[in-house]
């Protein structure tokens, strides 16, 4: 049952849907019961024939055919309703495991690499199903062959003997080798998923890979993994050439054992030529059944797999799901509170010590500090990437944890130097926010953050596909579309992490025109390298070795804070 355990969560899913399963699934156990009757059939139509009794033999030989073809007219119609069972079942598959990536900690990603996630996501769903006729059509013969083997018992103990003594050799050499193919199927998988990633690297990042000149280094370094990859495939095929090897071996011994003891039995009279027979389709059943189980090796060791990794994810068996609660701001001030919050990454001493901080709606708020202090954790903890080890974050007095994860990322946007934009058209990435938003309303959001007029320009308007990540837009026009996209959400809290860092002046005054105007009506909390960004806030933070050091204006903490009169000197030279 230990074995099984992996396949709890496929069984689940297979029992929604079980009638067609089952209906299915005895369609090809029954049609398995067609080759019980081949060995007898034929055997009496042989034996009417020597004792000259032609038109027995010609029944026999009727009964053989019509049984066939009705047996083999239910194994096409079951096997076709599996296949498509199988489909459906993938496409559940599939989006669960999407679903479950999506509801992921942020930080799963950081730690896993995207090959991992979309080979999980597409292909060992797809690995998982294609084994399920494979199984039922073992099972299926498994079956039957069991009933023959009783039929054969009753006929001769010894030939029965003989073949259990042989399937227990079987079941020993199966049971050796598993472990080891498994083994080298997974270290396979492993290898595959780091090209994918890079592959998924390389393509999105494929201007900056040109203008690095790496192009050279990256081809090295896929080279590498494919012949690791290679290498490991000849592995596990020397590995599966063994134990076909062996599995032929085996199977000839069974074939030629059996066939001189029946001829040996035959002779001395101890059974009859129907039962010689039949013997000799029969134990054609046996043998198919371990070519057939040699293959299914593969294919079970394969699921299993691919099952485990998929598992990791449905079972939150490498990372918990964020819990949220179940209160909905439905009028959200944006008044945000950090009371005593400290805060360590893993393995890593505290970030955030003992931390207290307001942030009040209404105003321009700036977030100072050397690399490393703090900053954009108080970001990560506010969108909840992570939660706190200690203390509470609070949006309207209500603990951001009890919050609804809908009321959480509507009310909360986050602007970062680099935004992500999907592969899509203008208006779809709109869509994607708010699924009935008309070109109109799109239109007054791109005009509050100042893009409108650059997309009006283009030859497709808002119908223009932004290519991977936006590349087709530069820094600039990428946050205002970002910006839009907060607006279109209605966030009322709206982060900008270094989000005019890398600008240009011209791209930083746009940002800065869209921030002063926000201001008005939202929470606009900004983490800043660059100081000359957030001269004019209402509120500068200094945070130092994880805690609130001083606050103020910039003309107050010139004045005041060592700390901050020493990072914006050192900026200015």
């Amino acid at each position: 049952m230990k074995k099984l355990k992996e396949f709890k969560t496929i069984i689940n899913l297979a029992k929604e849907n079980k009638l067609k399963l089952i209906i299915f699934s005895l369609g090809i156990l029954i049609s398995g019961f067609s080759s019980m009757l081949t060995g007898i059939l034929n055997g009496k139509a042989v034996e009417e024939i020597t004792n000259f009794n032609l038109k027995n033999a010609i029944i026999f030989l009727l009964i053989y055919l019509f049984s066939q073809l009705f047996f083999n007219v239910i194994q096409r119609f079951s096997i076709t309703g599996i296949q498509k069972w199988e489909i459906e079942l993938t496409r559940k598959i599939n989006y669960l495991t999407y679903e479950k990536t999506l509801a992921l900690p942020a930080y799963a990603f950081e730690e896993k690499t995207s090959g991992e996630f979309i080979n999980r996501i597409t292909n060992d769903s797809s690995v998982i199903i294609n084994s399920f006729d494979s199984l039922i059509s073992l099972a299926s013969n498994f079956l039957a062959s069991f009933i023959i083997l009783i039929y054969i018992f009753f006929n001769s103990p010894l030939v029965a003997l003989e073949i259990i003594v042989f399937i227990i050799v079987f079941g020993l050499f199966v049971n050796y080798f598993q472990p080891k193919l498994e083994k080298a199927h997974k270290e396979r998988k492993k290898i595959n998923d780091m090209g994918i990633t890079q592959i998924n690297e390389s393509v999105r990042g494929i201007r900056e890979i040109k203008t690095l000149g790496i192009k050279n280094s990256l081809f090295k370094n896929l080279k590498s993994l494919i012949d690791k990859a290679i290498n490991k495939s000849f592995e596990e095929i020397n590995l599966y050439t063994l134990y076909d090897l062996i599995g032929i071996i085996l199977k000839s011994i069974l074939e030629v054992g059996t066939f001189i003891t029946c001829a040996i039995l035959l002779y001395y009279g101890h059974i009859s030529l129907t039962f010689f027979i039949a013997i000799t389709y029969y134990i054609y059943r046996y043998t198919w059944i371990i070519e057939n189980l040699t293959a299914f090796t593969k294919t079970y060791n394969e699921a299993k797999v691919a099952l485990s990794r998929i598992n990791e994810i449905l079972e939150n068996k490498l990372y918990d799901d964020v819990i949220f609660g179940n209160t909905s701001l439905l009028n959200c001030k944006g008044v945000i509170t950090f009371s005593n919050v400290t805060f360590a990454y893993p393995n890593e001493s505290d970030t955030l010590k003992d931390f207290n901080i307001t942030f009040e709606p209404h105003k321009k708020i700036g977030i100072v500090g050397k690399s490393g202090q703090g900053k954009t954790t108080i970001f990560n903890l506010l969108t909840r990437v992570f939660d706190p080890n200690e203390g509470k974050i609070l949006l309207d007095d209500v603990d951001i944890k009890d919050l609804t994860e809908e009321s959480l990322r509507k009310n909360i946007s986050i602007i970062r130097q680099d935004p992500f934009l999907f592969n899509k058209t203008i208006r779809e990435n709109f869509k994607l926010i708010k699924e009935n938003i008309t070109l109109k309303e799109i239109r007054q959001y791109t005009k509050m953050a100042y893009i409108d007029d650059y997309i009006m320009t283009l030859p497709k308007k808002y119908d223009t596909i932004l290519g991977e990540g936006g590349v087709n837009l530069s820094g600039g026009q990428k946050q205002r579309l970002a910006i839009a996209r907060a607006l279109a959400k209605k966030s009322q809290v709206i982060l900008f992490d270094e989000a005019t860092s890398s600008l240009d002046n011209e791209s930083q005054n746009y940002i800065k025109k869209v921030i002063d105007e926000l201001v008005i009506d939202h929470t606009i909390i900004i983490v800043a390298h660059r100081l000359s960004t957030i001269k004019d806030a209402d509120v500068i933070y200094v945070i130092d070795d994880g805690q609130i050091k001083d606050y103020g204006t910039h003309q107050e903490l010139m004045k005041k804070s060592s700390i901050y009169k020493r990072l914006y000197n050192s900026e200015e030279k």
